[in-house]
Order: structure tokens, then C-alpha cells, then sequence
């Protein structure tokens, strides 16, 4: 998954992630760290879904199906038959 550090300089650190994210054109999943001074740094997780605090994704991972998908890569789904 991508990841992003930048600044918010004079912005709030949500606005300055929302305006990275516009600027760049930056797709979902990604992480992007926000610097608010020089001993906080806010976590923000651009999901399909909009614009999430790291840590409620966290607490609930369940809602997030594109890190289901991070979390098994390489597994797929299983097909099974079943004769009635």
C-alpha cells in the first residue's frame, strides 16, 4: 500500500491530506502521515469509502474490504460444488 508523508503547514491536518490526495490524483488504499509540528503527526487511510483517522480503521478493519484484500494477496476465493 502507499504510503505519503507531507506537512500541513498552515492548513488542519485533514485539509492538507484532501488537498494532497486532489493534487496528486492519489488512489485508494493509501497512508498518509500528516506532520502537524515537529512532535505530532497525524495518520489519516484514504479508503474507497473517503478519508479515514488510521486509528478507527483499525478498530474497525472489518469495513474496509481493500484491506482484506492486503491481508491475503494471493488467496482465492474457493469454488466448491455441491450435488443435490
Amino acid at each position: 500500500m502507499p504510503q505519503y508523508s507531507i506537512e500541513s503547514g498552515q492548513e488542519k491536518p485533514v485539509t492538507a491530506a484532501r488537498k494532497f490526495i486532489q493534487a496528486e490524483g492519489i488512489s485508494p488504499p493509501a497512508l498518509l502521515l500528516v506532520k502537524r509540528n515537529e512532535h505530532t503527526t497525524d495518520r489519516y487511510f484514504w479508503a474507497e469509502k473517503g478519508l479515514f483517522g488510521a486509528q478507527y480503521v483499525e478498530e474497525n478493519h472489518f469495513l474496509f474490504p481493500s484491506l482484506r484484500e492486503l491481508e491475503h494477496p494471493n488467496e482465492k476465493p474457493q469454488l466448491v460444488t455441491v450435488s443435490v
